[in-house]
């Protein structure tokens, strides 16, 4: 029998289905909206969002509704934590990944990875030195080894989650997923190799923000040169089985994202005041704010 996912993302993309996650800074009142939500997966955002342990350690915490996890068949949190680190992949901070890792995170978001070597290293980040004879050794493990409060967090046993905290899908049964951002042309070229020499790649998330900078038409995700570079992405890992995920999904692009092929949808969630705004307009007191923007 088959034992049932504690990381639900993986769950998903192993079985051919869509994701829906959204990001939020690492703090506890964000993880406290997010946690009864219908979102899949949550990362939390510290590459442009302050680097803060204790904040990212209670909202952890803080996202997991143990209602929902007791309602479910195993220990799965109902939304998944993943967390986009600081260091670009140029950088090669394995302390960070180690750390949001040793926290109980169950998958690690690197930014701006250009090169095979960069992505290597994002893998070996996220695993623990192979055991001798390994017929899965490559790239060898980097991860230190501080297990306590993640098997804490996972609910297992530190001997469970040795055997169970390996990247996805390099190990078919890991519940680690690692993430890496292409951001840059460079990155696009090198796609092909990166996807065919490091093996544990779970996802490709296209960081179309960058991207567009880059391009010379920032923020324009519908220009042509963003969407031919975005369609170059989604080709190279359709031709592969890589999932890919789209970082600005709203209710006027989705259709048109899942059109395309996208698996990893980030929505951001919007907040609504129907009462202010039914109240000012009975009051003649719009259009409000808005009309400054």
């Amino acid at each position: 029998m088959t034992r049932p996912r504690l990381n639900n993302v993986i769950g998903a993309l192993e079985s051919g289905r869509h994701v829906f996650a959204s990001f939020a800074a690492p703090d506890p009142v964000s993880a406290v909206e997010f946690a009864t939500t219908d979102y899949d997966a949550l990362v939390f955002e510290t590459e442009h969002k302050p680097w803060d342990v204790t904040a990212l350690r209670d909202s952890l915490q803080y996202l997991l509704s143990r209602r929902l996890i007791h309602a479910s068949d195993g220990l799965a949190p109902s939304v998944t934590p993943l967390v986009r680190i600081p260091a670009n992949g140029g950088e090669k901070a394995q302390w960070h990944a180690k750390q949001v890792l040793d926290l109980g995170a169950y998958g690690v978001v690197w930014p701006h990875i250009t090169t095979v070597d960069e992505a290597r290293n994002a893998v070996a980040a996220c695993r623990y030195p192979s055991l001798p004879g390994s017929l899965r050794h490559e790239p060898a493990g980097l991860r230190g080894d501080s297990p306590g409060a993640a098997a804490r967090y996972w609910g297992l046993t530190n001997a469970e989650y040795y055997a169970r905290s390996d990247v996805w899908p390099l190990d078919p049964d890991g519940e680690v997923l690692v993430a890496l951002m292409i951001e840059d042309q460079r990155g696009i070229e090198n796609l092909p190799g990166i996807l065919d020499q490091v093996p544990g790649i779970g996802l490709i998330l296209i960081g179309e923000g960058d991207l567009s900078q880059e391009l010379g038409v920032p923020r324009q995700y519908e220009h042509p040169r963003v969407l031919d570079a975005k369609r170059r992405v989604l080709d190279v890992c359709g031709e592969r089985g890589i999932a890919v995920g789209h970082p600005h999904v709203t209710a006027d692009n989705v259709k048109q994202v899942l059109d395309d092929g996208y698996r990893f949808l980030m929505s951001a969630p919007v907040r609504t005041y129907p009462g202010l705004d039914l109240g000012r307009t009975l009051t003649g007191r719009t259009p409000g704010r808005e009309g400054l923007q």
